[in-house]
């Protein structure tokens, strides 16, 4: 019988996405993790409401170029279709960090990021 994968597990796999994204300059990418209406708070820039304001953003972080940029999940958890991850950054040139995220379950099952906030170390 194959193991469920955990909401922790969940966070990661789209936080992966993101950084590989990321790593290649692909700010539109890098957006999709975030759901429609999204919000994103960030020391490196003003805060963004939406994924296209968020793709913008994006443009200008990834034009930068990140080949060693990493996030690994250090907690969490959900109930129903609400959920949240704090996550440990790095990047060469920004340094490091934490972001917590909140994220929702979307109609088709996948999970997407809602709320956003970056916090420099």
């Amino acid at each position: 019988m194959e193991r469920a994968v955990t909401f922790q597990e969940n966070c990661q796999h789209l936080l992966d996405d993101y950084v590989a994204c990321y790593r290649v300059g692909d700010a539109v990418g890098c957006a999709a993790v975030y759901a429609p209406e999204a919000e994103l708070y960030s020391p490196y820039g003003p805060a963004a409401t939406g994924r296209a304001a968020i793709k913008a953003a994006h443009q200008d972080w990834v034009a930068e170029g990140a080949e060693d940029k990493q996030i690994k999940v250090i907690n969490a958890d959900c109930s129903g279709d609400l959920g949240w991850c704090l996550a440990h950054y790095s990047e060469g040139a920004t340094g490091m960090g934490t972001s917590m995220n909140i994220l929702a379950r979307q109609s088709n099952g996948d999970w997407l990021i809602t709320h956003c906030s970056f916090n420099e170390a």
